[in-house]
């Protein structure tokens, strides 16, 4: 199975270290992780961060609810919107690595609206979610449906069978790097993970996000590391939290507006990547700050 994203037009396209030697793994990996990259997006440039929030963006996100509940979609379903709220829709393929246990089926149920699992399973081969994202483009006023489709497999499922991690790369339009803020191992390897999945792909988006940030009085990950991380790599890094998703009045039903609201900075960090990647892809921004106009 393969998949990357619907043909767009130019328009609508748009190894370990520990914290004592941080600077001198920064220094030895700031050329490695520079190159080839296009100028980052600065937050709510491309898209406008708190647009679900409003009137409007409330009435297209009633087409990804249902009774305030999230609606599940399988690969080859879409919204259903009325003729009077009809947008494009832009789809990507996403792979999520990361160390075993940091919360990659996690991440991805909370994006979905589903229940996070309670106990930790490895997943046994390569699991995909479509999660869909209405967000409005700042520059031009339009809004767009961003279709994610979030491809996860187990770390056991990788070294085992060589065809994994092929298959996760392939046409994939971003990568997510995941790490705990409990599990300082999990962050000491995303050196390597970002060498061994990401090292052969410059054109792909790249995000790190560090899972389980409300457990911040037992993090092994202080923000003096973080700081060099970003530095080095000059990847956007995001915090997400690990806590359970609010519930509707019955006690048992997640609150799909409210995993929404919960989730919508990470939604709207890979749209906004994305979409500037199409953009720079389509010769329609500069693809580095030495080409930019003085």
């Amino acid at each position: 199975m393969s998949s990357g994203r619907q043909p767009q037009s130019p328009v609508q396209m748009l190894s370990r270290w520990t914290s004592a030697p941080v600077q001198v793994f920064c220094n030895l990996l700031t050329s490695l992780a520079c190159s080839a990259m296009a100028r980052l997006p600065t937050h709510g440039s491309v898209i406008v961060p708190d647009w679900h929030e409003t009137v409007e963006g409330k009435e297209y996100l009633a087409c990804i609810l249902r009774k305030n509940r999230r609606r599940e979609f399988g690969l080859l379903e879409r919204p259903v919107l009325s003729p009077s709220v009809a947008i494009d829709t832009a789809s990507y393929k996403i792979f999520v690595t990361g160390k075993s246990g940091v919360g990659k089926t996690a991440l991805v149920a909370k994006l979905a609206g589903l229940e996070v699992p309670v106990v930790h399973h490895e997943t046994t081969g390569i699991q995909t979610t479509v999660v869909f994202w209405p967000a409005k483009l700042r520059a031009s006023d339009r809004v767009v449906m961003f279709r994610f489709e979030f491809w996860d497999c187990g770390e056991a499922a990788l070294k085992k069978f060589d065809h994994m991690l092929p298959a996760c790369k392939e046409n994939a339009d971003a990568f997510l790097f995941l790490f705990s803020f409990t599990d300082r191992a999990s962050f000491e390897d995303l050196p390597g993970q970002l060498s061994r999945v990401a090292s052969e792909a410059p054109g792909v988006v790249k995000m790190v996000i560090g899972s389980k940030f409300d457990q911040y009085m037992h993090t092994d990950v202080p923000e003096r590391d973080l700081t060099a991380f970003r530095q080095a790599w000059e990847l956007p890094l995001l915090r997400v939290k690990s806590v359970p998703g609010r519930r509707l009045a019955d006690g048992r039903t997640l609150d799909g507006r409210a995993g929404l609201a919960d989730t919508a900075h990470v939604l709207n960090g890979l749209a906004e990547q994305l979409w500037h990647q199409d953009q720079v892809v389509a010769g329609l921004l500069p693809s580095s700050p030495e080409n930019a106009p003085g």
